[in-house]
């Protein structure tokens, strides 16, 4: 088996977990989200550290299941309503000895952090679900089969109902099933809040255009000198580099989920040409765009 990237993404995920899909959201028009089913024989893998927080609703079957996370090892028998939660960036190991068909909904880093600072209108600086194997919660499990419902048979304003589910799903989870460790600033030193989300959006809004740093320090009416000081005391990283980990994001999310060309996703990625996109991806994904493609 080759050896795994540093972060999978969703769609990765069958190379380390083999089951049959039965579900799958849409390639474009959800954003922070996504939604894959499967249904899985009895099975012990070793599922790489995840991209995305994940969330696992369980449909059908009943069986024991073992997993180790962070070093230990929880057994529970989990069946129809049950939840499982992982959180992003860990590795962690699962065995169950019957047949199950589940549902996995994927929350993004930025979904979350987003949302989470919406609802203290404080910086954040990491979310990590809590260890739980299996959650005696019956919203959470009801969210994600909508959700799933959504990625079936979703119809006109589909993508409007999965964006209001999913940040229903992201503040439940937030407030009962994870820790959230905030940004402390020292004084005036970093963007304020408003400032950083106003930050985020623009570069969203405009990745596909050649971004400068004089264009970021605009959209927060800051001259540049004092934007970028801000901009790293508030991000950790300086604002070229936070710009081009967006780029890259969203070219993983494109070669993943749709069939354009390297020159299209290079150019609505905002990289100056196809070259541009190959160099900087192999340097942070650690492959080229074309062998990240052909293992998703």
């Amino acid at each position: 088996m080759a050896a795994a990237p540093s972060l999978i993404d969703p769609d990765q995920l069958p190379t380390w977990v083999p089951g049959r899909l039965t579900v799958h959201s849409p390639d474009r028009g959800w954003d922070g989200v996504s939604v894959r089913g499967y249904r899985y024989a009895a099975s012990d893998v070793q599922v790489p550290p995840m991209r995305d927080y994940m969330i696992v609703a369980y449909l059908r079957g009943t069986t024991a299941m073992r997993r180790c996370f962070d070093g230990r090892w929880s057994d529970v028998t989990l069946g129809p309503g049950d939840v499982s939660l992982l959180t992003r960036a860990a590795d962690s190991h699962w065995v169950w000895p019957s047949d199950i068909e589940v549902v996995h909904v994927y929350l993004t880093q930025d979904e979350l952090a987003s949302t989470c600072r919406q609802m203290y209108e404080r910086d954040v600086q990491d979310v990590e679900l809590q260890d739980v194997l299996k959650a005696d919660d019956p919203a959470i499990h009801r969210t994600a089969m909508l959700i799933a419902q959504e990625a079936a048979h979703g119809g006109a304003g589909s993508s409007l109902l999965v964006q209001s589910l999913s940040c229903q799903l992201s503040v439940h989870i937030l407030r009962r099933h994870a820790h959230v460790l905030f940004r402390e600033r020292g004084g005036s030193d970093g963007l304020t809040f408003q400032q950083e989300r106003a930050v985020r959006d623009y570069i969203q809004d405009h990745l596909a255009e050649n971004i400068s740093l004089n264009d970021l320090a605009a959209s927060v009416s800051l001259s540049r000198y004092h934007f970028a000081r801000r901009f790293r005391a508030s991000a950790g990283t300086t604002p070229h580099a936070f710009l081009l980990r967006q780029r890259i994001d969203r070219a993983q999310t494109l070669l993943s989920r749709t069939n354009m060309s390297l020159l299209e996703i290079a150019a609505a990625c905002g990289f100056a040409d196809q070259s541009h996109m190959t160099r900087a991806f192999r340097k942070h994904v650690g492959a080229t765009p074309g062998e990240y493609r052909r293992r998703s």
